[in-house]
């Protein structure tokens, strides 16, 4: 399987990698910086760079997938269009480094906590979500309607209060004794390691969230910068989407 820097550390720009196999998807190496999509996060783009002095563009990265097409723990770089003698030149075994587009990752992860912020200003279920370095959104399980210049207000608020977030975990029993963490109804974390990997912003005497969560983020909500509210939707008698986009 291939080893998830980014889970450990999403600061990392670049790493040296081998390969281990090209599938005719893309180039899976034993270890990457590259964010697979996932949880509602786009995968990252960047580039592989080959040993003699080539680059290689990745415009995607996902999970592979096994004969029967499920997902497993290998990370697939999927490389742009146009590229097929770069990509028959990789042999397994070869060296070389893999290198995140470091602007595009970073407003994911700045948006990526925000969705968490907003997850504490509107504390219901969530049953869909899309992170992209464009825009990001949540879609809430309620009735009630919500009011963009008092979610505007929360965020700022929480943005400039600079509470600290902070990489854990907990085992899957833990889990299991308090289903409440898991606040999204389509995306369950992933078990059967015996540990879940949780994000917590603020302290542990007053967390402003507590969540399983496998993506990527900032270490401070102060790094988010401004984001806003762009816009507020109902899209079903249970559904209120809210949208966030980067503010002027």
């Amino acid at each position: 399987m291939t080893q998830d820097l980014f889970r450990q550390d999403g600061y990392l720009r670049e790493c040296e990698a081998r390969v281990i196999r090209v599938e005719e998807a893309g180039v899976v190496l034993d270890r990457t910086v590259f964010y697979p999509l996932g949880g509602g996060q786009a995968g990252d783009t960047g580039q592989l760079l080959m040993a003699d002095g080539r680059t290689l563009q990745i415009a995607d990265t996902r999970k592979a997938k096994d004969a029967e097409g499920r997902p497993t723990e290998d990370i697939l770089h999927v490389p742009a269009d146009g590229q097929a003698e770069r990509i028959a030149a990789l042999q397994p075994g070869d060296l070389l480094t893999a290198r995140i587009d470091w602007e595009r990752r970073h407003r994911l992860m700045r948006f990526h906590t925000a969705t968490h912020l907003l997850c504490h200003l509107v504390p219901q279920p969530v049953n869909g979500c899309s992170i992209t370095p464009d825009y990001a959104r949540l879609d809430f399980h309620m009735t009630e309607a919500l009011d963009k210049e008092t979610l505007n207000a929360g965020l700022a608020a929480l943005v400039g209060a600079a509470h600290p977030l902070n990489v854990g975990a907990i085992s899957d029993a833990e889990l299991d004794a308090n289903p409440a963490l898991v606040k999204s109804m389509s995306v369950q974390p992933p078990r059967g390691t015996g540990s879940v990997r949780t994000i917590r912003i603020g302290h542990e005497s007053g967390s402003i969230d507590f969540q399983p969560c496998g993506g990527t983020h900032v270490a401070n909500t102060s790094e988010i910068g401004r984001v806003m509210v762009t816009k507020i939707e109902k899209k079903s008698a249970n559904t209120r989407r809210v949208v966030l986009g980067w503010a002027p």
